[in-house]
């Protein structure tokens, strides 16, 4: 039986003991005190009712005597009276007995006390003749004595019956005490047989238990615990021990994996930091023939940036036998290939040559371990992983000099075509605007037309060229010129002077602005704006309309720019603020612009600490916003 159902039989015996103990205790016993008090009482009372009959009877005699001595009949009051009392306290007497002889006895009395009645009393006071010869006297006093004797053994029978009683109460207290001692002492031998097995099947196996933990914890991986106890504890002390033996065996095997590892960890520290590769080839070697106690190591590496490299260690290795090299370039690479003459070799390379190789033999000790196989293999990983490191970094170095030069020649390109373009587009404005200014009638419509032409595209092309010197400006440019200003006034400036691009459009323009404070440049936040807005007019066709609103709350001030123009699609929205980057529908339908308009916008909004977003909805519209560091409203000046 499992200690689990010992210790739950166990336990519901102790509570059934320890019940049926309250049981005899507190209910058959009071039951049993209860019952001899109430069967004492009806005898006492029967004992008492006996006595009254008696004294009453004796009345009734008195009274009779009393009538035959006076003859008065005053004398016979008692006697009535005596009588019935009497015979009715008999019939109680007899109901209130238990012992079948008593209530014969007390039958017996009430016979005699009628018989006396009946004989004697009766025909004295009916006949009304007091005076009666000496043989009814006699007969009278043989009656009553009858009575008397009648009436002492009914009370000697129920004082014989009231000590019966009183002794089986006795007997039955002593028989239930008996029986809650045994029902005490069975409740105290369970509770000591369950303490006992509970010490012997569970405490004690787990004091051992803790025992062998405590041993393990402290770094005694070899101690045991003695399986004992119940099946159930037994069965956990033989799983710990299990577990600790598995336990001691991965740990031994992890004191060994760390000893291997300690190779790969020296030469990992060895490839941190490849100055002369030659020199870093020759130490990598000394290490792995020094801990796998090689007679000889050879490998042939391929440095990025230097070619290939052979080592060899000692420096007087002979050269690796063709023979060999065939073989161990017929394994798998990076797998680790047993060879004749006590070699092992693995291949490795990098993505410019795989014909690089490790080739170690020990002709002393030719049988490679599995694990040592497998310590060359991550040996060979880690050189495998620093040369891809060195690959990196010189494809990375190569890539910044490019990158450099490019961005040199971008500003040398810029540089050029501004410069270049300006001089001569300053001479066509200059020109074109002396053409524009003379008298009515010397140039015709169509030349007047083509005048115009020129004008528009030549301010096109200067914006475009501030807008390039704007883009490439050096970021330590100078200290920007920053003040406290107005945004809704900056917007207001900008919504007036395209009022009537706007116009031109039949846009229909909502404007709102609160005043909203900020730090920065106004030249740079009134070109921001104007752009944002530009643009609104520029994409959003004839009969459409353009919100944009000025607002503020403590910490930043929002413009928000919407229009119902042709919107942008998703995937051209992530590169929407690089220079020259345009939506596709936006060249689709060819609407004019280099692109350079939201890229100068986040530029300046960047500069001036804020930031700008676009929600846009392909045929439905866009709307920027842009958010900036809001200041406090600077305090008037009172006029002196």
């Amino acid at each position: 039986m499992s200690l689990r159902r010992r210790l739950n039989a166990g336990f519901a015996a102790l509570l059934v003991l320890f019940v049926a103990f309250l049981v005899v205790q507190l209910v058959i016993s009071a039951g049993v005190h209860e019952g001899q008090r109430h069967e004492e009482a009806l005898l006492d009372q029967a004992l008492s009712e006996n006595q009254t009959a008696l004294q009453r009877m004796t009345d009734a005699e008195t009274g009779v005597r009393g009538f035959q001595l006076t003859g008065e009949r005053l004398f016979l009051a008692p006697y009535q009276n005596g009588w019935t009392t009497a015979l009715v306290t008999l019939d109680r007497a007899v109901g209130l007995a238990r012992d079948a002889d008593t209530r014969a006895l007390i039958a017996a009395e009430r016979v005699a006390a009628q018989l006396w009645l009946d004989e004697y009393a009766t025909p004295i006071v009916q006949g009304g003749v007091p005076d009666v010869d000496e043989a009814t006297a006699a007969r009278g006093k043989q009656l009553f004595d009858r009575l008397r004797v009648a009436n002492a053994a009914a009370a000697a029978a129920i004082q014989t019956e009231r000590r019966t009683s009183a002794a089986a109460a006795r007997r039955n207290g002593r028989l239930l005490g008996v029986i809650s001692m045994v029902l005490a002492l069975a409740v105290l031998l369970a509770g000591l047989i369950l303490v006992r097995m509970t010490q012997r099947q569970l405490l004690v196996p787990l004091d051992r238990v803790s025992t062998a933990i405590r041993r393990i914890a402290a770094g005694d991986h070899s101690a045991r615990a003695e399986p004992a106890g119940a099946a159930e504890l037994r069965t956990v002390i033989e799983e710990l021990n299990d577990l600790a033996a598995q336990t001691e065996q991965l740990i031994a095997a992890e004191h060994a994996r760390a000893s291997r590892a300690g190779l790969r960890q020296a030469v990992a520290a060895e490839l941190q930091e490849v100055r002369d590769p030659a020199i870093t080839g020759r130490r990598v070697a000394s290490l792995i023939g020094t801990a796998l106690r090689a007679e000889t190591v050879r490998s042939r590496l391929f440095v990025p940036g230097s070619g290939f490299l052979d080592v060899r260690w000692p420096e007087t290795a002979p050269d690796l036998v063709p023979d060999a090299a065939a073989e161990m370039f017929a394994g798998a690479p990076g797998a680790a290939v047993t060879l004749a003459g006590g070699g092992c070799a693995i291949t490795l390379g990098t993505d410019q040559a795989q014909d690089g190789y490790l080739y170690v033999t020990r002709p002393a000790n030719p049988d490679w371990t599995e694990p040592e196989q497998r310590l060359l293999a991550g040996v060979a990983r880690e050189i495998e992983r620093v040369l891809r490191q060195v690959a990196f970094r010189v494809r990375q170095d190569m890539l910044i000099s490019e990158l450099r030069l490019l961005d040199q020649r971008k500003d040398v390109f810029i540089q050029t075509v501004t410069h270049e373009l300006r001089t001569p587009l300053t001479s066509i404005l200059g020109y074109t605007e002396i053409l524009s200014d003379t008298d009515e009638g010397a140039l015709s419509s169509a030349q007047h037309r083509s005048l115009t032409a020129i004008l528009r595209n030549a301010h096109r092309l200067h914006d475009t060229i501030g807008d390039l010197l704007l883009l490439d400006r050096p970021d330590d440019g100078g200290e920007a010129v920053t003040e406290n200003l107005d945004v809704a006034e900056i917007a207001t400036v900008v919504h007036t002077e395209l009022g009537a691009a706007a116009q031109a459009k039949d846009l229909t323009v909502t404007f709102d602005a609160e005043q909203s404070w900020v730090r920065g440049d106004p030249t740079q936040l009134r070109r921001a704006l104007r752009k944002l807005m530009e643009n609104a007019i520029k994409f959003t066709p004839p009969g459409g309309s353009v919100t944009w609103r000025v607002s503020r709350d403590e910490r930043i001030v929002t413009v928000a720019v919407t229009d119902t123009g042709i919107g942008i699609p998703a995937e051209d929205v992530p590169g929407l603020f690089t220079p020259f980057t345009r939506a596709g529908n936006a060249m689709d339908q060819a609407v004019q612009g280099p692109g350079l308009g939201l890229a100068i916008v986040r530029d300046i909004v960047r500069d001036h600490g804020g930031a700008i977003a676009v929600q846009s909805v392909v045929g439905r519209g866009s709307t920027f916003t842009l958010t900036l560091p809001a200041v406090a409203a600077p305090i008037p000046v009172p006029a002196s």
